[in-house]
């Protein structure tokens, strides 16, 4: 397998977790190939040395991701989505400028034949269940109903491919159930994916199923997908920081470690890190946006859905559903 391209720069503590995270994938046998500055230090741990590709720029998190990409063409970013488009690297990675590395993936590898948008998929966890694969969650911000569509075909072989769900349950984020909910846009999309073939569509579901396991897909436009997320990510930290707050305290304990070992797997399904980031379908290559804060752990977590996602061929059977959806629409 070509080695999997971990922009070395990207991230708010760059470059120490990402190098972390590197060097733990690559023990576990997945190869890695670091795209950073000549001269970065830490590329050799424990007697393993990781190659690197060199680049002379980084673009920040602050940075405007479309000018950076056309200004800073030496850039992290650009050279790793080089490197897959080139056939030197398999899939990549970044912690950084998320718009930055949806527009270097998009100019550099390519946008799948027929894909009008592509889109980021994020898992959102589901206690004892499979996660609710969530999608748009930030690429566009306006949308079009038969992107919507693409949306629930992308998203299905995601599901699919990366969770072993045989045939995914699609559902249309909305304000009700009712097929007569919600705005324009998602009136007409729901007549469309209700006639989509190869879409299992169980009409609309509203945000409180999202962590729930009546569905495995959930498709919406980028700036409500990303409202959910955000608004999801932030209840889940508060929640978590609260039961860890009380279990610290000298009269909760006992109680504290009576109840750690059955809460700790459930802290794993809701810890962001788990799933090691979101990833861009649409494009001609594996592309995942990690946390801006990711540890070394969702690093290594991320290279290994990045390997995972290779091996089960995920863009080439993106490329034949949308041509068949096209052949039959």
């Amino acid at each position: 397998m070509l080695p999997v391209a971990v922009d070395a720069m990207g991230g708010d503590a760059a470059p120490q977790p990402n190098l972390n995270g590197a060097f733990a994938a690559a023990a576990a046998g997945t190869p890695v190939v670091m795209v950073g500055p000549e001269g970065l230090k830490g590329l050799t741990s424990g007697g393993v040395t990781l190659d690197l590709i060199p680049a002379s720029e980084v673009i920040g998190m602050k940075d405007d991701p479309a000018q950076s990409i056309r200004k800073k063409k030496d850039s992290t970013l650009v050279r790793a989505a080089e490197a897959v488009r080139d056939g030197n690297a398999s899939a990549m990675i970044s912690a950084g400028n998320t718009g930055a590395t949806m527009a270097a993936a998009l100019l550099r590898m390519g946008r799948i034949t027929g894909v009008k948008r592509p889109a980021i998929a994020t898992p959102i966890p589901v206690p004892g269940s499979t996660p609710t694969v969530l999608l748009d969650a930030g690429a566009n911000a306006d949308v079009q109903a038969e992107w919507l569509v693409q949306f629930g075909l992308m998203g299905s072989v995601y599901a699919r491919r990366r969770f072993g769900i045989e045939n995914p349950r699609v559902g249309l984020l909305s304000i009700g159930e009712e097929p007569g909910k919600g705005d324009a846009l998602r009136k007409e999309a729901y007549g469309l994916l209700a006639q989509a073939p190869g879409i299992n569509f169980v009409g609309n579901v509203e945000g409180r199923d999202v962590m729930s396991d009546d569905i495995d897909v959930c498709v919406t436009d980028g700036f409500t997908g990303n409202v959910v997320l955000k608004t999801l990510e932030g209840s889940m930290k508060f929640l978590i920081g609260a039961l860890l707050e009380a279990f610290g305290r000298p009269e909760y304990k006992e109680h504290a470690d009576a109840l750690m070992p059955a809460l700790l797997p459930l802290y794993e399904t809701l810890n962001p890190d788990t799933y090691g980031g979101a990833v861009l379908l649409g494009v001609e290559g594996v592309c995942i946006i990690a946390h801006g804060s990711s540890s070394a752990t969702a690093i290594t977590n991320g290279i290994a859905v990045a390997r995972e996602l290779v091996e089960h061929d995920l863009v080439n059977e993106i490329r034949d559903v949308i041509a068949a959806a096209m052949t039959t629409s």
